[in-house]
This record gives C-alpha cells, sequence and structure tokens, in this order.
C-alpha cells in the first residue's frame, strides 16, 4: 500500500515552558462582537446568557398573549414586554458597547437599533422578538467555548506531579518540572510515567496507548550503554523508549530522563491542541464580512432619511415613520438566525442519530470532506486483541491447544492473556481449562508454569529461540511468519518437549468498519488512510482487510498532526480516533471526530463531532446531515437576503410598516421552517 503519508518525526521542540493559555487562544475573537468570549457572571454561571434567553421568550410570550387575546391593560403587557427587552438584550447591548468602543458597527448595534425603533413605532412585540431570537442563538453557540480549556486541563492531568528520583544514591521525591535531563526515576507497577526517557533498569510492558495508540503494551528492556543512548535518544529502538503519561505494567523500571517536562512527547501534544484548538465556519466567515458593510450602511441610510422633510415637503412626522420602517425591514433577523436555526436543527438531528456535534463549523465542513484519516485501535478495530488463529501441530486437536494456554495465562493481567483467557471453543459446558502451577512470568517473553506435572511454556518465538529445549519446527515456523506477516501477534505453546502449535492475536476489526468505509466512497470521500501508532505491518493488514486507500504505522502524535496537514493541502480532511495519541491530528484537521464511549476525555473535548456509543457506522450520516445543512443555510442566506433587498426600497417608496413587518417575519418564519426540515433527514 502507498504511504505518502508518512514521513519522519517532527524536529524536537525547543525548550521553553508550554505558553500560558490565554481567552483569546481559547477562544478567539472572530472580527464580531456577537461570536466573542462572554464571561460567565451572574446568577447561572456558563447557563446565565441561555437562562436570560429563554426568560425573555417566556415574557414575550405572556406578554405578547395577554394583548391578542384579553382585555389586560397596556401597562401590564407593556411591562413584560419591557422586560423581554431587558433579558434578550442584555448580552446583545454588551456586545454593541464592546464594539462601538472599538470604533464599528456590528449585528449587535443594528438589533438593539431595530428593536428601539419598533419600539418607537408601537411594534413592542417585534422588537422584544427580534432581540429573543438573537440571544437566543448565540446562547447555544457560546455554551461550547469552556470546552477548549477542559481540553488542555485533560491532557495535563496525564502526567503525575511527582516523581520519584534516585540522586546521589537516595531516593527522593521531586516535582515533575523539577526533573533534570539525565536523571534516573524510578517507576513502580501500575504507576503512570513522568517523564520521557529510556530504560536503564527492570523489564515491563508499558501501556502507550495514551501516547501512541499501540493495542497492546510494549515490552521495554534496558538499554547497553546509557552515556550513548542519552548522547542521542531520538534513535533508541521502541523497545528502550518510554513517554510521560504512558502507564507501567507488572514489572518495575528505572529510567533515565532524556527531555524535560516542557519539552516532552505530552507537552507538545498540549502545544499542538492549544494552537489548532477553535475553528471559524466559512458561513460565519460571510456573515462577519456582509455584517461590517451591511450594518454601518443601513444606520447611515436611516440617518440620512430622517431628515427627508428637509429636502421634501413632508412633515418630521412622516420623515420619522419612514426611517423607522426602513430601520425594522432592514434589520437582519432573518439573515442572524438563518445559519443558527440550520445548525440547530441539524445538531438535534445528529443528536438524535447518536452524533454528537458540536457547533455550526464541525456541521458544515463534515459536507466538503474530500480524505478521511482514521485511527486503528478502538476507532476501525475493537480496541483490545482477540483470538484469530488457533494453528495446532499435527496430532494435537485446537482445543488442546488454547487449554493449554489458558491454563497458564488465567493468573495474568496482560491484555494478550485476558484474550486468550476470554476465548471459548463449543458450549462453556464442555469447555473448561486445567489448572497450572508454579507460574513465572519471564517479562517480555511470556509465561513459565507446570501442567500435570510437566514443564510449559507459553510466549513469543524469542523465548523459544534461547536455546533451552527442542528448536521450532520448520512448519511451526511457517505458520507464525505466515500469521505475522497478516499482522497477528502471535503465541507459541510448548508442553514438555512437544510444541502444541501457534495461536494468533489480533485487534480485530469493527464488523461495521469495511460497509462504513464503502458508504463513504459512494458519497464522494476519494481519499481513506489509516494512520497508527502500531507497527506498519499491522496497519496495512488492518486498512486492506477493511478496504482503505493507504495505510501508515509507526507513528507518534506529532507524525499524525504531520500527516493531515499534508493530507489538508489537498482538500478538506477529517481524523477519526479515540485516544490522546489522536489529539493533535484531530486539532489540525480540518473536522476531528472521536469515538465516544471508547474516546478518552482528551480526544472528546479536542474533537469537533463524537461518534456516541462507538458506533463508527453512523459516520456516514453525519457526512449526509452535513451536506444537506449546508444547502438550506445557503437556500437560508437568499431568502433573508432576498427579502431585505425587496423590502429596504419598498418602504423608501411608501410601503406601510404593517405589511413590511408582516413579510419581514413571514421571511424569519420560513427560514426557521426551512431549517426545521432538517429535523427529519436521513
Amino acid at each position: 500500500m502507498a504511504t505518502d503519508v508518512h514521513a519522519p518525526p517532527a524536529p524536537p521542540v525547543q525548550p521553553g515552558p508550554p505558553p500560558a493559555l490565554t481567552e483569546a487562544e481559547v477562544a478567539p475573537h472572530h472580527g464580531c462582537s456577537c461570536h466573542a468570549p462572554r464571561e460567565p457572571h451572574g446568577p447561572f454561571g456558563t447557563w446565565t446568557e441561555l437562562v436570560y434567553a429563554g426568560l425573555s421568550g417566556a415574557f414575550l410570550l405572556a406578554g405578547w398573549g395577554l394583548e391578542t387575546f384579553t382585555a389586560m391593560g397596556h401597562g401590564v403587557t407593556r411591562s413584560l414586554l419591557l422586560v423581554s427587552y431587558g433579558l434578550g438584550g442584555y448580552y446583545t447591548a454588551r456586545g454593541a458597547y464592546q464594539a462601538l468602543r472599538r470604533g464599528r458597527f456590528e449585528i449587535d448595534t443594528l438589533m438593539l437599533v431595530a428593536a428601539a425603533g419598533a419600539a418607537a413605532l408601537g411594534a413592542w412585540a417585534e422588537g422584544a422578538l427580534l432581540l429573543f431570537l438573537f440571544s437566543l442563538g448565540h446562547a447555544l453557540e457560546h455554551l461550547a467555548l469552556g470546552r477548549a480549556r477542559r481540553a488542555i486541563e485533560a491532557l495535563a492531568d496525564l502526567a503525575p506531579d511527582t516523581a520519584l528520583v534516585r540522586r546521589d544514591g537516595l531516593e527522593r521525591e521531586v516535582r515533575v518540572e523539577d526533573l533534570a535531563v539525565g536523571d534516573v526515576v524510578v517507576v513502580r507497577t501500575h504507576e503512570r510515567l513522568p517523564a520521557d526517557g529510556f530504560v536503564v533498569a527492570g523489564r515491563s510492558a508499558v501501556d502507550q496507548a495514551p501516547i501512541t495508540g499501540e493495542s497492546v503494551p510494549v515490552t521495554k528492556h534496558p538499554v547497553d550503554d546509557p552515556v550513548a543512548a542519552l548522547a542521542d535518544p531520538a534513535h533508541l529502538a521502541s523497545e528502550h523508549r518510554v513517554f510521560a503519561g504512558t502507564i507501567n505494567g507488572s514489572g518495575g523500571l528505572e529510567i533515565m530522563v532524556t527531555h524535560r517536562a516542557s519539552e516532552s512527547t505530552l507537552a507538545r501534544v498540549v502545544r499542538m491542541v492549544t494552537a489548532a484548538q477553535t475553528k471559524t465556519s466559512p458561513t460565519q466567515r460571510f456573515t462577519q464580512r456582509f455584517e461590517r458593510i451591511f450594518v454601518p450602511a443601513v444606520l447611515g441610510f436611516v440617518v440620512l432619511l430622517l431628515f427627508a422633510w428637509v429636502v421634501i415637503d413632508e412633515p418630521f412626522s412622516d420623515s420619522f415613520y419612514r426611517a423607522m420602517a426602513v430601520l425594522v425591514a432592514s434589520s437582519p433577523c432573518a439573515l442572524a438566525i438563518a445559519t443558527p436555526s440550520a445548525v440547530l436543527s441539524g445538531v438535534a438531528r445528529a443528536g438524535r442519530g447518536g452524533v454528537l456535534i458540536k457547533g455550526g463549523g464541525p456541521l458544515e465542513e463534515l459536507g466538503t470532506l474530500t480524505a478521511i484519516a482514521f485511527d486503528k485501535t478502538g476507532t476501525l478495530t475493537e480496541g483490545r486483541p482477540a483470538v484469530t488463529n488457533l494453528l495446532p501441530t499435527p496430532g494435537v486437536d485446537a482445543q488442546t491447544l488454547l487449554q493449554t494456554a489458558q491454563a497458564v495465562e488465567r493468573q495474568s493481567d496482560h491484555p494478550l492473556a485476558r484474550a486468550l483467557v476470554r476465548h471459548r471453543m463449543g458450549p462453556p459446558a464442555t469447555f473448561a481449562a486445567p489448572t497450572a502451577t508454579d507460574v513465572q512470568s519471564l517479562t517480555g517473553l511470556g509465561v513459565r508454569a507446570v501442567l500435570n506435572g510437566t514443564p510449559v511454556l507459553v510466549g513469543k518465538p524469542a523465548l523459544f529461540a534461547q536455546g533451552e529445549g527442542p528448536p521450532l519446527p520448520d512448519a511451526l515456523q511457517a505458520d507464525v511468519a505466515r500469521l505475522e506477516r497478516a499482522g497477528r501477534t502471535t503465541v507459541i505453546v510448548r508442553h514438555g518437549a512437544s510444541y502444541l502449535g501457534v495461536i494468533g492475536l489480533m485487534d480485530a476489526p469493527r464488523p461495521a468498519a469495511p460497509e462504513t468505509v464503502e458508504a463513504l466512497r459512494a458519497l464522494g470521500v476519494t481519499r481513506l488512510v489509516l494512520l497508527s501508532g502500531d507497527n506498519h505491518r499491522v496497519a496495512s493488514a488492518v486498512a486492506q482487510q477493511i478496504g482503505l486507500d493507504e495505510a501508515c504505522g509507526d507513528l507518534l502524535p506529532a507524525d499524525k498532526a504531520d500527516a493531515i496537514r499534508r493530507l489538508r493541502a489537498d482538500g478538506a480532511v477529517a481524523m477519526v480516533g479515540d485516544g490522546v495519541n489522536d489529539a493533535p491530528a484531530m486539532a489540525h484537521a480540518t473536522v476531528g471526530i472521536a469515538m465516544g464511549a471508547a474516546g478518552s476525555d482528551v480526544a472528546l473535548e479536542t474533537a469537533d463531532v463524537a461518534l456516541m456509543g462507538d458506533a463508527l457506522e453512523r459516520l456516514p450520516f453525519a457526512v449526509r446531515l452535513s451536506r444537506k445543512t449546508r444547502r438550506i443555510i445557503r437556500q437560508n442566506l437568499w431568502i433573508s437576503l432576498g427579502m431585505v433587498a425587496v423590502l429596504v426600497p419598498a418602504t423608501v417608496m411608501g410601503l406601510n410598516l404593517g405589511p413590511a413587518v408582516a413579510l419581514h417575519e413571514g421571511s424569519t418564519l420560513l427560514v426557521v421552517l426551512n431549517a426545521l426540515r432538517l429535523l427529519r433527514a436521513e
């Protein structure tokens, strides 16, 4: 398979602590005050803006209902509408004030002036409706801004705060930030590693899934020459290198530190996620550019109309009426909700379909994808190894081979051992493995035990190449080579002097993966790529089995991010993953997609889209929904802008306020109804 997205690891990050996160970095200002970060000051915390918008709508409905259907006095109904004005316009007024301080007239300002103009003409309910709809759309959008900072915090929590370091023959606990290059750190069993480095003493299997995404723990053993290794740590073999944030197995390790905390692989992940956290949708960029021209132009035109009585022979009251009618007619209420209404409907429909989409940008951009890159472990595969092949030697049945392996492995907590123990042949009542005794772990190689008074060895091929006992038969070696070429992890079983056979294990593809790939290809996604931390042989085998176009293995997080950047040069690309190691690639992709239940907190926070319940088969549905949402957003923009283009000259030429309001609100209703069609999208 082609591997043109593969590249050497990124160069080391320059020394220095990670930059402090600012509000602008986490939720940058996009040039429109309605999109600026709003601090959650208020009685309801981060929900205050949404609560205010909801209460504004409630008071609006109460005031309009009493005025329309009862004989309640104007004082009561007017008071209710004034409260609706205050609640709906509070955050809009703040946005307008911030924009005016920068010398800019934006849509916040125009909405406030339009609402005031409606009130001046006695159309209090319409003014309240303008503010309610405007505030509701943006309140929902702003709730997502806090996710960026939580993603960075989740990343930082992976590494422990302290480390047990050996200095001058003594062990002492120090802060991770105080570790120096060359320090020797002691890591006990099942602890997280505090720093990047290499093993100088001990043997253990390390779970590197949080950083590299590898499906099974990697056996680590000491380097031969620590001094030489420290001089060139980047070129050490993977069996020696370790990373901060990974999890030690059942053996103790001593690690020599090669990078300070601010330069570790984990720290680089933090910086990469920070650098590419927040994106703006194409429609948002269009409306922002439009607002910068449209809003001041409308306000200037209305001011001119106020002085029409100076040029033409009419009373000031007629000029004021015409100016206010133009102001209400040109207020972009339909434009303001054209995108939010479609986005909310699309997001709601996606949620019912098992897909969480974090806002309008990702929802729109899903429909533009030309390439999708997938992580392997937990994304295209089940996320845990399983027995795929039982190849007994002649004269041995498969059940004897499996039961012997299970008898030895049932006391181990290694993922491969658990996979062997889980596997069953035939009904449970007829399948029961015997119990081995004197079980001894051979770290990195396998297990030795005694079964029915005879020694048993279960482990890697390397265990049987050490010269003890009879050599591997040629036929068995051929079976092992064939399984490994197919991407299997192999476990050989020997009982006494007799080889019982070889067992192949693999993190099996999800049943839905091939169908999902075909559905995406039918939708026009032309490039489907696998990016994995597993070795390239395994990655290629999985990609071929599922039907992907390309596969790249042995990738660290920075390598995945580099591959995504290269894919983006040819068009929009999504990254689908479930681990911390996928977070930088997700952040640099056009759209980051996380597997829900299996995904890490970091991947879920960093991603723009989450497939809930690990439902990979919902990805084509999300792409189809995005394309329909984009079509409806374009239709809504044409409706809203077209109505403004018709109403403004019509009101200038004498169209009364009543018909102008009816047409204006009719276009708003049409936009909303058009957006609601997304709730039934398939």
